[in-house]
Parts: structure tokens; C-alpha cells; sequence
């Protein structure tokens, strides 16, 4: 009998055990073990997504995106199906164009995926190919549409303009309006605010924070919870860098039936060109401005009892300050100019620097901040008013980089960047309507954590029975009324 060497013996034992299956060894240290299917089963795990792509129907997104974008993508994939898959894939957590392989996996979900529009037919859907929606190389091909190599020179303050991105400006202004046709809102408080996204992109330029950035600049819509525009900008750009142009843009967007207008920013928004616009379109506003050594000098003089308390740490007073004539309204009124003060918990050392302005008063130091208007709010309601902008900023800029796909950026060009960040905006527009008119309650306030978790995320079989796609769900899951109640919505909104 042949003797067989130790290195043999495991290598018999290897390959015995590839062609007889896992079942003769664990797997892991628990005991359970994982199989792949051998034929498609169509199985999900994104059960819920499909009630978004109902919702882009119901508020006509796929014929906004076809009237407005004329790229004619490669392949066979119209623009609707580009811009729906990547928004689609910014919902269910994806992060970068190769999450788009993820996505054609899900083999039950791309079946409902191909009933997006009833008149193509399947093989269109795939481009001639096993595919449901774009490879990761097509959308690229596709994004780099949107670039333009006759862009300015962008190592002064400038923004490259791109005619490819107008359409996805027009197809937001669309979605918008549908919204406010389903659910109308006659105020509109609109939130100026900038956001930068690190990148390590080579072209990519250096921020005021010191490290290379890109800089969008949003205009959100507090009462429907919208961003009304966004543009992209590099990350060298000053915040308050033709903001006039930008208002104007936004407010043209606004869709019919709102009646009146505020504005709110931090001290970017404070330029003289912008305020005496707000005033003439009799446009309110509730504007951070800078903390000056005049400004300083005004606070300073104030006696003790001009000041009012604002809460347990903070006090406010009326600051007889005008700083030149462009500060009055066209009526020969001065703007109103507020400082709000904090009481520092310890002393200020010699050298220090802090992050913000101080002021010394009576032998105190105060952490100080100034607000403008042309309102006539009681000083208390109107600094309220004016501070609801910062929270709500920084979540949606969060909700944006983060719960989205828009704070990894796929390209080293702008204009793709650009496409990316707008693609990321439409997601956002089509989540806030999902959550105010097909979910509704407590679903409003949710961050998409708990939408995925809840709503998109779900196990599911489709099923197709008597020429109907069925989706399957676990019995007695906790979502299924869910589904049902928005689907019920959503239909009575097409209608």
C-alpha cells in the first residue's frame, strides 16, 4: 500500500469536501450556514422600494426627466432610467456607481424594476443585455455628460455653468410643483445655507477650512421641508459669492399659490444688494450679521436694562446701530439690528483664540451675536424664529452626505460632481414627498435609518400570478398596513 504524506491527506480531504457540499463542515462558529440559490427565485430585500417608484409616477418625475434631459445615454437606457436608477440607489443605501452591481443582483426587485414604463419592453429596460438597470461604466459614460471642458478657469472664486445641468434644475422645479399641487403651502420660509464636502479629488480646490472641498449652496424650503435649489460650487468659493443671482433662481422655482416669502441665513446673507432686494419684493428676512468693533462699540453703551432675558443663558437688546445708509429700508427706516449675548462660563486667557466674537461688559465676557431684520416680531419670537434655520440646515446637509449618497462624489469633473449632487437632491425632494404624503404622522420627522429599516429594507417575493406582479411579505409583518395605507395615497394623488 502506498504511503500518503500529510500534505496529501489534506488536499484529499479539501477537495472531497468541495464536491460534496458544505454540510460535512461548519461553516462558522454558529450553527447555520449559507447557501446560493441555484436557479432565481425572485426574491428581494428592498420589498418597500418599489412604493417610491409609485410615487415618481404619481408626481410624473419619469416624463419631467424625459421632457427636460435630451443626452441620449448609450446602450439603449433613456434618461429617465439612468437618473431614476441612481436616485433609487441613493434611497436604498448606496454610495458610489458601483453599488449599481448590488442593486442588479436583486433579481425580484428589478422584475418590478422593468414595469417602470408599461410601453418598453423588457429588452429595452436591458439594453440587449441580462442587465435591469445601467452598468456602473454606462452611468459614468452617462454623468460625464453633464461636464463641460469650456469651463472657466476655476482658481479664482467662479462657477462653472453646464446647460446639461438646467434640466435637472427644471425637472426639481417640476417635482416641486406636482408636491405643492398634492399638498399646498402658501408661506415660504427659504434657508440660504452652504455646506462642504472633503474630497480628495486632485482637481478638487482648498476650502477656508484649510483641506480641498467642494461647497454646494442650498436654498431650503422650510414649511413643505423641499430644497428649492442647490448649486454646486468648488470649495474656494465664498459662501456669500453672488447670492442675489441665487435667490432669484430659487424664488423662480417657487411653485404657484405661495403668497408670501421670508428669508433666513447666517452672516453670508448679510450684503447690502440682497437686503434692499428683500425689501423692494417686500421680502422679510431675519439675517445673521457681523459681529464689528462698531456693532461692539453700540452693544458696550447699552444700559443694563435694555437688556432682556431670552432663556436661561442668553439675553437680547434692541442695538440702535446703523452702519451706513444702504441699512434702510425703501421706506427711510433703519433695519432692525439685535445682539444676543451669552454670559463665557470661565474667563477669556490672554492669547486665546475662540471661534467666536466675545464682548467685555460691565466686567463681564459675553460670547455675542447679531441678527438684522426688517420685521416687527417681538425681539424674542423673532430670534427664535431666525435660530430655527441652524438646526435644521445642518440636518438636512447631514441627511444629504450622509443618509444619501451626495457626500462621496463619484468623479474628479466637476460637472459630474455637479449631476451627482443634483441626482442626490431629487432623491431628497422625492423621500420629504414620500414621508408628508403617502406615510404621513410621526413618519414626517424620520430620518431615512428609520425609512429603510421600516419601509425599503424588506424581505419579499415577487410572485407574477394572472399577468399580476405580487409582492410577497413574511405573514403578519409589522410594515404590511404600512405599505397598503401608502400605496392607498399614492393612488389617490394620480387621481
Amino acid at each position: 500500500m502506498a504511503l500518503v504524506n500529510r500534505d496529501d491527506r489534506i488536499g484529499l480531504r479539501t477537495a472531497s469536501y468541495h464536491q460534496r457540499g458544505a454540510s460535512i463542515m461548519p461553516q462558522g462558529i454558529l450553527p447555520y450556514k449559507y447557501e446560493e440559490e441555484k436557479t432565481p427565485a425572485g426574491m428581494t430585500s428592498l420589498a418597500g422600494l418599489p412604493l417610491y417608484l409609485d410615487l415618481a409616477c404619481a408626481l410624473d418625475i419619469p416624463k419631467n426627466i424625459a421632457r427636460h434631459l435630451n443626452l441620449r445615454p448609450s446602450q439603449g437606457w433613456t434618461d429617465s432610467q439612468m437618473v431614476l436608477s441612481l436616485m433609487l440607489l441613493s434611497l436604498a443605501g448606496g454610495d458610489c456607481v458601483d453599488d449599481l452591481r448590488v442593486l442588479d443582483t436583486d433579481e425580484g426587485f428589478c422584475r418590478i424594476l422593468g414595469r417602470i414604463e408599461p410601453k418598453a419592453s423588457p429588452s429595452r429596460w436591458r439594453g440587449g443585455r441580462s442587465r435591469t438597470v445601467p452598468s456602473p461604466s454606462s452611468v459614468f459614460r452617462y454623468l460625464s455628460a453633464f461636464h463641460t471642458d469650456d469651463a472657466p478657469q476655476r482658481g479664482a472664486a467662479s462657477i462653472p455653468q453646464s446647460s446639461t445641468l438646467t434640466g435637472l434644475t427644471h425637472i426639481n422645479r417640476d417635482l416641486i410643483a406636482s408636491i405643492q399641487r398634492k399638498s399646498p403651502s402658501f408661506l415660504a420660509t427659504v434657508d440660504i445655507d452652504a455646506t462642504l464636502i472633503e474630497t480628495a479629488k486632485k482637481d478638487a480646490l482648498f476650502s477656508y477650512e484649510g483641506y480641498k472641498a467642494y461647497q454646494p449652496l442650498n436654498v431650503y424650503w422650510a414649511e413643505a421641508g423641499l430644497l428649492l435649489h442647490t448649486e454646486f460650487r468648488d470649495g474656494n468659493v465664498p459662501a456669500n459669492y453672488d447670492l442675489l443671482r441665487v435667490l432669484k433662481e430659487a424664488l423662480g422655482h417657487l411653485p404657484e399659490g405661495v403668497q408670501k416669502v421670508r428669508l433666513r441665513s447666517d452672516a453670508a446673507g448679510y450684503a447690502h444688494d440682497l437686503l434692499a432686494y428683500c425689501d423692494k419684493e417686500e421680502i422679510e428676512f431675519a439675517v445673521s450679521c457681523p459681529v464689528t468693533d462698531a456693532f461692539k462699540k453700540e452693544v458696550r453703551i447699552l444700559p443694563s436694562e435694555e437688556w432682556k432675558r431670552l432663556d436661561v443663558h442668553r439675553e437680547y437688546a434692541e442695538v440702535g446701530y446703523v452702519p451706513n445708509e444702504l441699512a434702510h429700508s425703501k421706506k427711510g427706516q433703519p433695519y432692525r439690528f439685535l445682539a444676543i449675548r451669552e454670559a463665557l462660563g470661565q474667563p477669556v486667557l490672554p492669547g486665546m483664540e475662540l471661534p467666536f466674537q466675545t464682548v467685555l461688559c460691565e466686567g463681564m465676557q459675553y460670547k455675542l451675536r447679531g441678527l438684522a431684520s426688517n420685521m416687527d416680531w417681538a425681539g424674542d419670537e423673532l430670534i427664535s424664529f431666525a435660530y430655527e434655520r441652524c438646526g435644521k440646515s445642518e440636518e438636512v446637509h447631514s441627511i444629504l452626505k450622509e443618509d444619501l449618497f451626495g457626500g462621496k462624489l463619484p468623479s474628479g469633473n466637476f460637472g459630474e460632481n455637479a449631476a451627482w449632487w443634483w441626482i442626490t437632491v431629487l432623491a431628497f425632494n422625492l423621500n420629504t414627498a414620500m414621508k408628508r404624503l403617502a406615510l404621513c404622522g410621526s413618519w414626517v420627522q424620520k430620518r431615512m435609518k428609520a425609512l429603510r429599516f421600516r419601509l425599503i429594507n424588506l424581505p419579499g417575493r415577487i410572485v407574477e400570478h394572472a399577468r399580476e406582479l405580487i409582492i410577497r411579505l413574511v405573514k403578519d409583518h409589522p410594515s404590511f398596513a404600512l405599505l397598503i395605507e401608502a400605496r392607498g395615497r399614492i393612488m389617490r394623488l394620480s387621481g
